[in-house]
């Protein structure tokens, strides 16, 4: 039985196929492939350009024009540059001007710690494109994994990151580290036998290798049956990209207190400026004063304190290799109060360490992962 799931590029339903029910042949026949010497460099190039690149797409990048927007566009800020166009308009340079800066001073801080977050995003995505060993045009060659397509074969090895989704065509003590998919914390031994269960959970598949995972032991050849968007792993981020984004505490204050000001600054001003009209004061003199004084009540400092304040904040959690994306973060994460998470494999090392041994009487404290034994005890 086949099952149907939402496609994560074309937005219609497409057919998933069980590539784990296939025998090694039928799966390498279904990919229209080789395995003996692999796609020809141009068909590997056509299907470059039918699927696409392989890499998970939307990862949230964003372009600098956006950032600075918006920073610029945030309530408070708003609230700022309104105030210094009524100051310049009320021939208020001095105000203006200051205001001017503050906001200025406060956009270019945020844009500044966001922008180099994004870039070090950038980098760090770079650097996690492994290369990958494969069969092409009857010879071994090394490409780098977003030009994988489906019926490539590649050769895996110890050490080795699986880059696609692949079915494995044959394999010697081949052994893969799932943790990262699954939760499964001990490494997994592959076959290349065919497995007759159509509704096998990922980690029963013991003949496929999936992306996001690593070859622990042993070698293997393999045809790539996905990759992208296509994948397992690729899956998982089209489900995380639905997720709608909601305003931190901190953003939902700020707006709080944006939308509490405006409202008192006005009816300031009004107030002002009905009792300056009933006491028969001049209206034009009347209007600039109950404006300067709505000007004087929004706290021009707030927006630059408190994005110095994230910024600090962000500089210190870098230096302990915390890489904060969004000044807005900082304050959440000091929300936090109970963190939970899967340990295996995340905050942990996937790996079991003896720290204590007590025998007949006798405690040995261990200092680090390799113990001798002494023979006095």
């Amino acid at each position: 039985m086949t099952a149907i799931r939402p496609s994560p590029e074309a937005g219609h339903p497409e057919r998933i196929i069980p590539w784990h029910q296939f025998n090694s042949r039928a799966a390498v026949q279904k990919l229209s492939s080789d395995a003996a010497a692999g796609l020809s460099e141009a068909e590997a190039a056509r299907r470059l350009a039918q699927y696409g690149r392989n890499e998970l797409t939307g990862s949230g990048i964003k372009s600098p024009w956006l950032i600075l927007r918006e920073q610029a566009t945030e309530l408070m800020v708003v609230i700022l540059i309104a105030a210094a166009a009524i100051s310049a308009a009320l021939t208020d340079y001095s105000d203006a001007l200051a205001i001017g800066a503050i906001v200025a001073l406060n956009v270019l801080l945020g844009f500044s710690q966001e922008y180099r977050a994004e870039r070090a995003m950038t980098a760090l995505k770079k650097l996690t494109v492994p290369s990958v060993r494969v069969r092409r045009g009857g010879g071994v060659r090394e490409i780098s994994a977003v030009e994988l397509v489906p019926g490539d074969i590649v050769l895996l090895e110890a050490g080795n990151l699986v880059a696609a989704d692949c079915r494995v065509l044959e394999s010697a003590n081949l052994q893969t580290q799932e943790s990262a998919l699954t939760g499964e914390s001990l490494p997994v031994p592959k076959t290349s036998d065919a497995l007759e269960a159509a509704e096998l959970p990922l980690a029963d598949r013991r003949n496929m290798a999936y992306m996001g995972t690593y070859i622990a032991a042993g070698r293997a050849e393999a045809v790539v049956a996905e990759t992208g968007m296509r994948t397992e792993l690729g899956r998982i981020a089209g489900m995380i990209q639905t997720v709608k984004r909601e305003p931190t505490p901190l953003q939902r204050r700020l707006a709080q207190l944006g939308k509490t000001l405006a409202a008192a600054v006005l009816c300031i001003v009004a107030v002002i400026f009905l009792l300056g009209w009933l006491r028969g004061e001049n209206l034009k003199l009347l209007f600039l004063t109950a404006v300067s004084i709505g000007v004087a009540a929004v706290p021009e400092g707030l927006p630059a304190v408190m994005t110095i304040a994230l910024t600090l904040g962000a500089q210190r959690m870098l230096r302990r290799k915390a890489l904060i994306r969004k000044l807005s973060a900082v304050e959440t994460l000091g929300s936090v109060t109970v963190i939970c998470s899967d340990k295996t494999g995340t905050l942990t090392e996937n790996r079991m360490t003896a720290i204590r041994f007590e025998l007949a009487g006798h405690t040995v404290e261990l200092s680090g992962p390799v113990f001798r034994c002494n023979d006095r005890l």
